[in-house]
This record gives C-alpha cells, structure tokens and sequence, in this order.
C-alpha cells in the first residue's frame, strides 16, 4: 500500500473530492484525519471541526494529530472555496465580500494549515504537503475570478514553501484538476444548453470533445494523483504541478 502507516490530514474533507480522497487514502495504508467545517462520517477516517481560515481551529488540529498519532506525515489542503460566477461590473458591496471570502480560503486557509502542521513534520525531518489548486490557476474564466485568484495563490504559495521547507525534508507540490465528474458540472452543462437552446448531450459532447483524452476526470482520478504526491514514490520531486485535466488544458 502506498500510504502505509502514514498520517495523513486532509483539510476540506466534506462532500465530494475532499471525502472520496480520505477514503482512497485509508484504503492505502494511512491513519487519515479528515477537516471540514462540518464533518462527515467517512468510513476509516477520524473527523475534526475545524475552520482552514481560522488560526486557532487548525492549530488545535495539529495538536489534537500530534497527541493521537505522535506524528503527522502527510497534509492535503482540498478546501474549495467555491465560485459565485460574478463579472466584476456586476459585483456588489456582498459580492465583493463573497469573492474576499473565496480567497481568504483558497490562499490563507492553505498558509494557516501548513503554518501549524508543517512543524511537526520539521521536527521529525519529513512531510509531504500536497496542496489542491485548479485548472483555474493557469487559466482565467470569466466570472470565476474568486476561484481562480484563491487557487492561484495556493499554487505560488506551494513553490515558495517547498523552498522554504525543502531543507527540513519536506516535500510541496499542487494537483491541478480540471472539470471533475459530478451533479454540479451537470447542472452547469444543463443550464449552458438552456441558455443556448441546444440538447444537454450536445453541450457535454462538445466540452469532452475538447479534452484530448476524451472522457472527464472523476475525483478517483485526482486522487490517485494526490496520494502519489503524498507518498514515497515521490520523494525526489517537489514545487511540482501534476495536472489531472484529461488534456483540456496542456501546461
């Protein structure tokens, strides 16, 4: 197993990417710590409240891991700060509070979790720190300019702190993923096919058609990527991006 005996600690473990990473990752070997806002039960995971933006929540997090498992070797930051679909000319004095919001998240949130667990991993000389951006990191969409700023920074963020950490053993890398499989994408789709008076199956033709593998990823698909970060097979790479997009997007 990949992530044998490992403790790992995943922020934004609620519904979706978050919660079928913890499962994947308990199935390889890790003692999981699965964070969210509002925690879920999810089978071979142990779950704690906690709130990514607030320093005091996720240095009880650390804390609590520490005096559990002694040790903590693996830290996934997956909040998802979501999208409002806001262009900036439409953009009131709560939607310019929403969009703060969305970055606070996706940037801070990503800092204040390393800040507090990447110590432990100092003082045992390893760690790897797999941080979730997007395909909106390199590329801006109009009115998701919220998402695409908080991942952004996220994604600079990691190549600063694997070189900051880097002599203390500690590994840093991003998992880029593109659109991922899900009720939410269709319901996107659905409602582009509205606006354009077309059929749902010929918008999501269309956007497949645009991915050089031709199928879109599922969350399995991006994290299986995050656990090969996450585990020894990558113990020579770091500052690294590895994109799960389906070749919509080539970097």
């Amino acid at each position: 197993m990949l992530l044998d005996g490992k403790i790992a600690v995943i922020t934004g473990a609620g519904p979706g990417l978050g919660r079928t990473l913890a499962g994947l990752m308990a199935k390889e070997g890790a003692r999981v710590v699965a964070v969210a806002r509002t925690p879920r039960e999810i089978p071979g995971a142990v779950t704690m409240p906690a709130d990514v933006t607030v320093p005091a929540d996720m240095e009880t997090v650390a804390g609590a891991v520490l005096e559990r498992f002694g040790r903590v070797d693996v830290l996934v930051n997956a909040a998802f700060p979501g999208t409002h679909r806001m262009n900036v000319l439409e953009m009131s004095p709560d939607d310019l509070e929403s969009w703060r919001a969305a970055v606070n998240i996706g940037t801070y949130g990503t800092l204040v979790a390393c800040r507090y667990v990447a110590p432990h991993m100092v003082a045992q000389g390893s760690g790897s720190i797999v941080n979730v951006t997007s395909m909106s990191s390199r590329k801006g969409y109009a009115g998701r300019s919220d998402f695409a700023v908080g991942k952004a920074g996220a994604h600079l963020l990691s190549h600063c702190l694997a070189d900051e950490l880097g002599p203390s053993g500690i590994r840093v890398n991003c998992v880029a993923p593109g659109w991922i499989a899900s009720e939410v994408l269709d319901e996107w789709m659905r409602t582009r096919a509205a606006a354009e008076g077309v059929p749902f199956e010929e918008i999501r033709d269309r956007d497949v058609r645009a991915m050089a593998l031709r199928r879109i990823a599922t969350e399995e698909d991006v994290s299986r990527a995050i656990i090969f970060l996450a585990s020894d097979q990558a113990r020579a790479i770091t500052g690294a991006t590895i994109d799960v997009n389906s070749g919509q997007l080539f970097t």
